[in-house]
């Protein structure tokens, strides 16, 4: 097996991401005529398994491969102070050295064998020799800024019209560095090696080079993204919506996929078909930064999931608001999350449809895991279903809270404030409270001062407002007394 070779015209470029704990995906990707790009390539098999490994052995053995790594480095002339700074940069090829090791002895794990010190010596140090027989020098920064691909010279070739985006390879690296100056790393006063120009362009947008190799790592395919001919457009556009610069890290970061979009052919209809659906127009800003990935969905899956809300009794304009509040509906399943939890609220005398259009979020809870526990906490207190409906129809966001970190704690404390359970009933909003900053607080508040509120005048009064209250109810109590 080869690592980051540099493929010529004619080959067709295979990268791989991180192991999984059975399967390896990976994404096939053709390059022009002039592309010569490095980049990690692992040959893995689908059969590999570590269902028989202890996670204390794969620990064990990621230590063991730090090892390796770090004593080749200082073979390679490095010190051991440098070595050992510069292992901390090298999280994500460790990762690829592990895979290696899986592949490698793929047999041994089918069964559990704990792998012996020199089995790993022997499996990396002739693959680490590979980098060095074909990067020299550079070898060190391939390592680095594993897995993004780095240019390794100029092949800019007369008479093309290949643009700048589809061959990264525009300028030698000391033509780079003058233009990049900003991007050494100042912590060891290195050079930035010659980055493909979007990874530098994202950097100037504010998103870490770190972020940039995570993204990469996920979705391979985004390394190779034309610059000019789709990320830049996108991002402008972006910024056209009213969208904030520091926001746009994030944005590809959640949905790198949106940056290989087209513009004319896809988002922007996509844009006009969810504004017929009922999306606000006014606040594609919010949308997209809340869920970018709505933009990439087909037609037809936004469709069906629009004619699924229709069907659960939705109006037009509350479609329109869950979209716009919620565009994360989208990406749940019909047949795995909507209908099932439609169909739980009904059996407890819920309209889901009221709890779609005020709490879509929790139509991406397990039923299971989530909605049961809930309805059950409450009926072991001694309500009665018809309570707890009426307290999911007024407040649906109670089904995503933990019962061991939120009900149980502020139930407790309810107890003692002396109220009836009616006003749970009647406002169970309470649970949505902060128990140390905000129900304790404004509780001991009242209680010192011997008057009675009701719960909801309590807490969801404001800071003016409440005080104003208190003081009108002791100002009557001692008119009375």
């Amino acid at each position: 097996m080869k690592a980051f070779t540099l493929f010529g015209p004619s080959d067709t470029i295979l990268l791989f991401g991180a192991a999984s704990s059975s399967v390896s995906s990976r994404t096939q990707l053709s390059f022009p005529q002039t592309q010569r790009l490095l980049f990690c390539r692992a040959e893995t098999d689908a059969s590999v398994s570590l269902v028989n490994v202890p996670p204390n052995l794969l620990l064990a053995e990621r230590e063991e491969a730090k090892a390796v790594l770090r004593m080749f480095l200082t073979n390679q002339g490095m010190n051991r102070l440098t070595a050992a700074r510069k292992m901390k940069k090298l999280d994500r090829f460790v990762d690829h050295l592990m895979l290696r090791l899986h592949t490698v002895y793929k047999t041994r794990y089918l069964v559990g064998r704990e792998l012996t010190t020199p089995e790993i010596r022997d499996a990396l140090i002739p693959y680490l020799d590979e980098f060095v027989e074909e990067h020299g020098d550079n070898f060190v920064e391939v390592l680095e800024y594993f897995p993004i691909p780095i240019v390794k010279d100029k092949t800019v070739q007369e008479n093309t019209n290949t643009s700048e985006d589809d061959n990264y390879v525009v300028e030698t690296s000391e033509e780079f560095v003058q233009k990049a100056t900003s991007h050494s790393r100042a912590s060891n006063n290195t050079e930035t090696p010659n980055l493909p120009p979007h990874v530098v362009y994202l950097e100037e947008l504010g998103m870490e080079l770190e972020v940039i190799k995570e993204v990469i790592r996920k979705f391979p395919a985004f390394a190779y993204y034309s610059l000019e001919g789709k990320i830049k457009p996108v991002v402008e556009f972006l910024l056209d919506l009213g969208i904030s610069k520091s926001d746009i890290p994030a944005i590809i970061t959640k949905r790198p996929q949106l940056c290989g979009i087209s513009l004319t052919e896809n988002l922007i209809p996509t844009m006009a078909f969810l504004e017929d659906l009922g999306v606000d127009k006014k606040k594609w800003a919010k949308v997209i930064y809340r869920f970018p990935a709505l933009l990439t969905y087909s037609r037809s899956k936004l469709q069906a999931t629009v004619d699924f809300l229709y069907e659960m009794g939705l109006s037009s304009q509350d479609v329109g608001k869950v979209l716009t509040r919620c565009p994360s509906i989208i990406s749940y399943s019909i047949d795995e999350k909507l209908r099932p939890t439609s169909h739980y609220f009904d059996s407890i005398g819920v309209n889901p449809a009221v709890v779609m259009s005020r709490y879509p979020q929790v139509f991406g809870l397990s039923v299971e895991a989530s909605l049961k526990p809930v309805t059950d906490f409450f009926m072991q207190k001694g309500y009665h279903v018809a309570d707890v409906a009426l307290m999911a129809s007024r407040y649906g966001a109670i089904y995503s809270f933990s019962v061991e970190d939120n009900l149980l704690p502020k139930w407790e404390y309810f107890l003692s404030m002396e109220y009836p359970k009616t006003e749970l009933v009647k406002f169970p909003q309470y649970f949505g409270y902060s128990l140390e900053e905000r129900i304790k607080v404004r509780y001991e508040v009242v209680k010192e001062s011997g008057v009675r509120l009701l719960l909801n005048q309590v807490l969801s009064l404001s800071d003016e407002d409440f005080y104003k209250l208190l003081k009108r109810k002791v100002k009557k109590k001692n008119a009375c007394a």
